[in-house]
């Protein structure tokens, strides 16, 4: 299956179960490939929120008034990546199911000019048992944007995981 905006399928780190994946905290995955963040992924994330500022749909406007020549990314859009990028970045092949458990420490160091390259380097920063077959995972996450010295967004992601 292809994603648009993918480059080529990055090559996912492979574990047998959660128990493998626990054992390897503190490990740095491959970064993730580069997709590039269109001005309809940015559009098609305002429908869906309901955030229509004009920084990031109105390109016109953008152009003559943002500081940076150009619409952006919503900050929501780039840490919505995460999941995208860090599930194409390791696999658990007994994996039966994935939750969101939530977000801390997130920050927008940098915005993402529409038609950027962006990709997601990820540490697993903590792995602990979650009821009877569960894991509560903590990845330590920031979304780089091509040529650009500082992150689009950095924080720790919570997942649950069930095999």
């Amino acid at each position: 299956m292809s994603i648009i905006g993918m480059t080529t399928p990055v090559n996912p780190m492979k574990f047998s179960n959660l128990d493998a994946l626990r054992q390897k905290t503190g490990l740095q995955l491959p970064a993730s490939d580069w997709i590039t963040v269109t001005q309809q992924m940015i559009n098609d994330f305002a429908q869906a929120t309901g955030d229509h500022q004009w920084i990031h749909v109105d390109e016109e406007k953008a152009a003559q008034y943002a500081p940076f020549g150009c619409t952006i990314a919503h900050g929501f859009l780039s840490v919505s990546l995460f999941s995208r990028l860090l599930n194409s970045m390791y696999q658990v092949e007994d994996l039966k199911l994935g939750i969101n458990y939530g977000l801390n420490k997130v920050r927008f160091p940098a915005p993402v000019p529409v038609n950027s390259r962006v990709r997601l380097q990820a540490a697993l920063l903590a792995a602990d048992e979650y009821g009877d077959s569960g894991l509560k995972v903590s990845w330590e996450c920031a979304l780089e944007i091509e040529h650009h010295p500082k992150p689009a967004c950095v924080g720790e992601w919570v997942v649950l995981l069930f095999e």
